[in-house]
């Protein structure tokens, strides 16, 4: 039985309150619930299961100001869907993005001074940041043009390419640089929301704030890029072709008879008979040369492959 972790629902029930709390305060349609309670039930899960797989059963002293900064874009998120069918109070929407923001600098030092700097801690506080930034394109682009949604999603086609490209998927070594950057979109963003410079100037911090993402993820990709595992070589398969020996057809050789050569007469020593020469007589049979043995049994040829 999957064990029950306490952290994440804690967090659901802290986010129900606090829709509730807006929703007695200042009003909340359907749809702002209904988007404050499914982000809320996401984030549990999705919580849940980052534990799981980590092996944690609870939440570290800098997870919990990361839950309590999730559950502050829960409401943002419940009060930007709400604005698409009526007035939204800005001043409420931009205090509570700017308490969020303010928090993403304390998760942090907590979990270096505590010594609970962990992976999940830092995917965690990664995600809520960049869904943070996603909702306040999505509230500012009516006013200042639908290209400031490229602002908020940036960060999830950039998740998307990497489901295609396996070498996106790469870990990327730390860089200041980004955590600047990243910090810069929610502020410019909340300032734009809160519409307190003119319009002209609100698009060129919002056009700045996105060349700045740009150069982000450009020199990351470009990083990655040029220490991307080589591609493996394909060569064609080798096809062996046997070699087809024709047979050697060896002409019979003509082996001529043995030569009788005449053998010298054998002189067989005799009593002498009264001073008489001794007596020589001649063998009976001709006594042949040396015979090619070898070459009569294998028919005349002696084969150079005789190791074989």
């Amino acid at each position: 039985m999957p064990t029950v972790r306490s952290g994440p629902v804690i967090g659901l029930s802290a986010q129900l309150v606090v829709l509730a709390a807006l929703a007695a305060t200042v009003g909340l349609s359907a749809a702002g619930w209904l988007a404050g309670a499914g982000y809320a039930a996401f984030t549990c899960l999705a919580l849940s299961r980052g534990l799981h797989l980590a092996g944690a059963s609870r939440l570290g002293p800098a997870d919990r100001v990361t839950l309590a900064r999730a559950v502050l874009v829960g409401a943002v998120t419940a009060l930007v869907v709400d604005s698409f069918g009526r007035p939204t109070p800005v001043g409420l929407l931009v205090a509570v993005s700017a308490v969020a923001l303010l928090l993403d600098a304390v998760d942090g030092q907590v979990a270096r001074s505590t010594g609970t700097v962990s992976a999940l801690g830092a995917r965690f506080d990664m995600e809520v940041d960049a869904f943070l930034i996603l909702v306040l394109s999505v509230y500012v682009a009516p006013a200042a043009g639908s290209w400031v949604l490229a602002v908020g999603a940036m960060r999830y086609v950039f998740v998307a390419a990497s489901a295609v490209l396996p070498w996106l998927r790469a870990a990327l070594p730390p860089r200041y640089w980004r955590k600047v950057v990243a910090a810069a979109q929610g502020v410019v963003l909340a300032v734009a929301a809160a519409r307190v410079l003119p319009e002209p100037w609100t698009t060129v911090v919002l056009v700045a704030a996105l060349a700045l993402l740009v150069e982000s993820f450009g020199r990351d990709v470009a990083w990655l890029w040029h220490r991307r595992p080589a591609a493996p070589q394909v060569t064609a398969p080798t096809v062996t072709v046997p070699t087809v020996t024709a047979p050697t057809v060896t002409a019979p050789i003509a082996v001529a008879p043995p030569i009788a050569t005449p053998a010298a007469p054998v002189a067989l020593p005799l009593l002498p008979l009264g001073g008489h020469a001794p007596l020589v007589v001649p063998p009976l049979l001709p006594v042949p040369g040396p015979v090619p043995a070898l070459a009569l049994r294998s028919g005349g040829t002696v084969h150079s492959d005789w190791r074989s």
